[in-house]
């Protein structure tokens, strides 16, 4: 995604993951395109960001959250975040998808399930269902919701 955020001329953007690894793969595809970026190795229920975001895009970290405490720490993230009237985007494992991801466990959702761990401090706009196919040609039912985030009340 931080490759088409990049070519529809986006400047401001940050990639947060917990692996070091990933991140040096995704600066390496990019080249010399990768010095727009900030890149923030860590884990998300740890993260403190120095600024609020106008978007934040989570694609299939979520459903790793298994506990209520990580879940609960990552929504608090997420609401200090993301600014008002900014949007939150997560992909997550449906009810309909794998109970386990790369030999881990996960958390499933389904749109009633993943809305209300939202409710505080977001409002659904929309959510779809899609099917991925993986490189070992296996079916992964994946749910993609958008929320708008409130003003604090």
């Amino acid at each position: 995604m931080v490759d088409f955020l990049l070519d529809e001329g986006f400047e401001d953007i940050t990639v947060l993951d917990i692996s070091g690894e990933a991140l040096e793969k995704a600066r390496q595809r990019l080249g010399s395109r990768a010095d727009r970026v900030k890149w923030v190795e860590q884990d998300v229920t740890e993260y403190e960001p120095a600024t609020v975001f106008d978007c934040w895009h989570d694609r299939a970290a979520f459903h790793f959250l298994t506990t209520e405490e990580q879940i609960t720490t990552y929504l608090s993230v997420a609401r200090h975040s993301v600014k008002a009237n900014g949007y939150t985007i997560i992909g997550t494992f449906s009810d309909q998808g794998p109970d386990r991801c790369s030999g881990l466990p996960i958390k499933q959702y389904s749109e009633d399930s993943l809305n209300r761990q939202l409710k505080q401090g977001f409002q659904k706009i929309k959510c779809i269902t899609e099917d991925h196919t993986t490189p070992f040609h296996t079916t992964q039912n994946f749910l993609f919701c958008s929320f708008k985030r409130l003003p604090a009340s």
